[in-house]
C-alpha cells in the first residue's frame, strides 16, 4: 500500500528537531512521497534545502500563501518567477484567497491568485488553491481564467456537495485532510457523493491534526487515519483508497518524472 501526502508544511520549525524520524514515521505508515507548498519567501530556503536532502520524499511547490499577500506582494512574486524555470517544482502553490483573518488585501489576493494561475498554465504545472471562506469568488476567477485551461487541487476543501461538482468540473481535484476525521465537519456527505477519483489525500501538517492525535502537532504519518476515514464513508478497503488518490496524485503532480 502506498500513499501520496499532497500538501504539508514539513519545513516549518515544529519540525527541526526531529525531521529525520518524521520520514521515517511516514514511511512507516506507508506515506512514500510528500508534496511541500511553500508559504512566503522566507520558507523557500528551508524548503528547498529539505527537499535537497531527501529528494526521494520531499517535492517542494512554487508559490506565496494568501495570508502572506500584503502591499509588496509583487516584489515577492518576482522572486518567484524568476525560480520559475527549476524543474524541481510539482506545482504552483500554495496560492488562492483568505478572507477568514483578514479582509484587508483581498483585492491583492485576487491579483496574485491570477497571477499564479497564469504561472500554472505557462509552465503546465498544476495549481494548488487555499479557499477559505472565498470558495465562489475563486470560482468565478477560475472560470474566468479559462475553464479547463488549468488544473490543481483545492487544498483543504471545505465546501458543499455543490461547489464540490463544480470544482471537479473545472478540472480540480478535491484536497481532503484530517478535518474528514472531526465530528460534524459535513465532508463525509462529500465525499460519499463524489467519486474517489476526484480526491487527493493532504494532512497540511504541522496543522489540522486528525482523530486520534487531534490537539497535537500534525504529520506525514498520521495521513493514514484520513485514509481509514475516507474508506469507512466509501464502505471500501483501506487499499482501494490508498491506490485510487495515489494514482490521481502521481498523474496530476508527474510524480513518475521525479
Amino acid at each position: 500500500m502506498v500513499l501520496i501526502d499532497t500538501h504539508a508544511h514539513l519545513y516549518l520549525p515544529q519540525f527541526y528537531d526531529d525531521i529525520e524520524q518524521v520520514l521515517i514515521n511516514a514511511t512507516k505508515s506507508h506515506v512514500e512521497k510528500i508534496l511541500l507548498p511553500n508559504i512566503d519567501n522566507e520558507s523557500l530556503a528551508p524548503m528547498m534545502n529539505l527537499c535537497n536532502r531527501f529528494p526521494l520524499h520531499c517535492h517542494p511547490m512554487l508559490g506565496l500563501h494568501p495570508t502572506s499577500v500584503k502591499e509588496d506582494f509583487r516584489e515577492k512574486l518576482s522572486l518567484m518567477e524568476s525560480m520559475a524555470d527549476n524543474k524541481i517544482f510539482v506545482a504552483i502553490g500554495e496560492t488562492g484567497m483568505d478572507a477568514y483573518w483578514d479582509t484587508s488585501f483581498l483585492s491583492q489576493q485576487e491579483d496574485s491568485l491570477i497571477w499564479h494561475i497564469e504561472l500554472s498554465k505557462n509552465k503546465d504545472l498544476p495549481v494548488v488553491i487555499h479557499s477559505r471562506e472565498t470558495m465562489d469568488n475563486i470560482l468565478e476567477i477560475i472560470r474566468s481564467s479559462g475553464k479547463g485551461q488549468v488544473r490543481g487541487v483545492f487544498h483543504a476543501f471545505s465546501g458543499t456537495v455543490n461547489q464540490a461538482m463544480e470544482v471537479i468540473d473545472m478540472g480540480f481535484k478535491l484536497g481532503v485532510g484530517g478535518v474528514a476525521t472531526f465530528n460534524n465537519s459535513g465532508l463525509e456527505e462529500v465525499i460519499k457523493a463524489v467519486d474517489l477519483k476526484h480526491i487527493v489525500l493532504e494532512t497540511d501538517a504541522p496543522y489540522l491534526t486528525p482523530v486520534p492525535y487531534r490537539g497535537r502537532r500534525n504529520e506525514s504519518a498520521n495521513l493514514i487515519y484520513i485514509a481509514k476515514k475516507i474508506a469507512e464513508f466509501k464502505n471500501i478497503p483501506i487499499e482501494n483508497v490508498a491506490e485510487i488518490t495515489s494514482n490521481t496524485a502521481t498523474e496530476l503532480f508527474n510524480l513518475k518524472s521525479q
